[in-house]
C-alpha cells in the first residue's frame, strides 16, 4: 500500500493552504509555491510508486555453531527482480524477545546488503519473522511497505564443559553394590497377564492378581530396551533466580554429553511445559537433536520434579541411573532419591543454589542434603562463580579428601 507519510500530508496541506491564502488575499506569488509543493507530495507518491517492487530476500547467519555469549552476525540481501531498484532500502525484522531491529540495505553491485551484530546473545530460541521492508522517497514525503517471508530460527547453544569423570563415578559403583553396571540396556517389563498353563514356572505367578481373581494368573512379560543414564532437568521456575537455571542446563548438558562421549544409551527429560524428551543413542548421531533441546529449554514448568519419579513403568523410573539437576530440594524429591538408593539404583544430584545468583548471598543449609549424603547418594551443588569442570568431575571434593 502506497502513501504519503506524516511529513507529505502536511506538505499537502500547506500547499492548500498557500493556494487558498494567495486566492483570498490576491497574492499569485503563493501560486507557484503552493502547486509546488502540491507536486513534490504527489511526485513523490510516484516515485515510491515506481520503485516499489517484488524482491527476494535471504538471511545469513553463519554456518558454525553459536554458543552462548557469542556475537552473531547478521547479514541480509534482497534483489529485485527488475532494473533499475532501489539504492538503499530500510528494513524492520522482530527477532523473539530481542525484539525490533531497524537496519537500511544499501546497493552493493546487483543486491542490496545489511550487516548487523547481536553482541553476546544468552542461550535461547530465537525466531526471526517476516520482515518488513519499507520503499521510501529521498525527502521521506512517501512511502510503501511489503511484508517479506524471511522466517528462520537462530539456535544458541549452551556453553558445556569436556568431562572426562564425573563425580558420581565412585559412588555409583557404591550403590549398585560393587558392580558398575555399563551396558544393562534391556529388561523385562510387565506387559499383561493370563491364566497360568500346566507347567509353567511358578517364579511367573502374579501373587496379587492370583488372590483377587481365585485361579493361578502369570505374568506375561515384554522384552524392551532400558536406557543406562537418564537426566531429569528440573524446568520448574519457582526458585529460579538470575541465570541459576541457566547453570541447570549447562550442567545438565555436559552430563549428558559425557555419557553419549562414553557410548551410554541415555535419556534427556526436560520438565518443561510441556515436558521434552530424547533418547541419546550416539553422541554422532541423536545428540544434536538433545542439544537443539537444552537450547530452546525454558523454566516455565508446573509439575514437581519429584512427579516424574512416581510412576514404576517410566523411562526415567526404568533407567539403570539417575541424574537430576535441580534448584529445589524438597522432602519428596528426597523421598523419591532415597529410596532409589536403598534399592541399589545409581541415583545422583546436581543442586544449583539458586539463592547465590541473587543480590543477598545465603549460605545453603538443607536437612535433606545430610540425609542424601548420609545414604551414599553422590551430589554436588553449584553456586555463582564456581568452575563447572572442576565441580561437575568431583576436582573439588577429591583435594578435600586429601587434604
Amino acid at each position: 500500500m502506497i502513501g504519503l507519510t506524516q511529513r507529505g500530508r502536511l506538505v499537502l496541506a500547506f500547499a492548500a493552504a498557500a493556494y487558498l491564502f494567495g486566492w483570498g488575499f490576491g497574492s499569485k506569488s503563493l501560486y507557484p509555491v503552493a502547486v509546488g509543493l502540491a507536486l513534490a507530495a504527489l511526485g513523490a507518491r510516484l516515485w515510491v510508486a515506481l520503485l516499489t517492487q517484488p524482491l527476494s530476500l535471504r538471511r545469513m547467519l553463519g554456518s558454525h555453531e553459536h554458543v552462548e555469549g557469542d556475537d552473531v552476525t547478521v547479514l541480509l540481501e534482497a534483489e529485485a527482480y527488475r532494473h533499475p531498484g532501489p539504492r538503499t532500502l530500510e528494513a524492520h525484522e522482530r527477532i523473539g524477545k530481542i525484539g525490533e531491529r531497524r537496519v537500511v540495505l544499501t546497493r552493493q553491485g546487483r543486491p542490496l546488503l545489511a550487516r548487523y551484530v547481536l553482541h553476546g546473545l544468552p542461550r535461547g530460541r530465537y525466531p526471526f519473522e517476516t520482515v518488513r521492508i519499507v520503499f521510501e522517497d529521498p525527502f521521506g514525503l512517501a512511502r510503501a511497505e511489503q511484508l517479506m517471508g524471511a522466517e528462520s530460527t537462530l539456535l544458541v547453544y549452551p556453553r558445556l564443559v569436556e568431562l572426562d569423570r564425573l563425580f558420581s563415578d565412585g559412588g555409583a559403583s557404591a550403590q549398585a553394590g560393587g558392580q558398575v553396571l555399563l551396558r544393562r540396556t534391556a529388561g523385562f517389563d510387565l506387559h499383561s497377564v493370563r491364566e497360568y498353563q500346566q507347567g509353567e514356572s511358578l517364579r511367573k505367578v502374579h501373587w496379587r492378581t492370583t488372590a483377587r481373581r481365585g485361579e493361578l494368573m502369570v505374568k506375561e512379560l515384554e522384552d524392551t530396551p532400558h536406557d543406562e543414564v537418564a537426566v531429569l532437568l528440573d524446568a520448574h521456575g519457582r526458585t529460579v533466580v538470575g541465570e541459576s537455571f541457566d547453570v541447570q542446563v549447562r550442567a545438565a548438558g555436559s552430563i549428558l554429553r559425557a555419557q553419549a562421549v562414553r557410548g551410554r544409551r541415555a535419556l534427556l527429560t526436560i520438565t518443561s511445559a510441556p515436558p521434552a524428551s530424547c533418547e541419546v543413542t550416539s553422541f554422532d548421531g541423536d545428540w544434536r537433536h538433545a542439544l537443539e533441546l537444552l537450547a530452546a529449554a525454558e523454566p516455565d514448568g508446573t509439575a514437581p520434579v519429584a512427579r516424574y519419579l512416581e510412576r514404576d513403568a517410566s523411562p526415567i523410573a526404568q533407567a539403570t541411573e539417575l541424574v537430576v539437576v535441580t534448584s529445589a530440594l524438597d522432602a519428596e524429591l528426597a523421598d523419591a532419591l532415597l529410596q532409589r538408593a536403598l534399592a541399589r539404583q545409581p541415583t545422583t544430584l546436581v543442586l544449583v543454589h539458586a539463592a547465590s545468583f541473587g543480590p543477598v548471598v545465603e549460605p545453603l543449609r538443607d536437612p535433606a542434603l545430610l540425609r542424601l549424603h548420609g545414604a551414599g547418594v553422590p551430589l554436588v551443588t553449584l553456586r555463582r562463580g564456581d568452575d563447572l569442570a572442576v565441580k561437575l568431575a568431583g576436582f573439588e571434593e577429591a583435594h578435600a579428601a586429601h587434604g
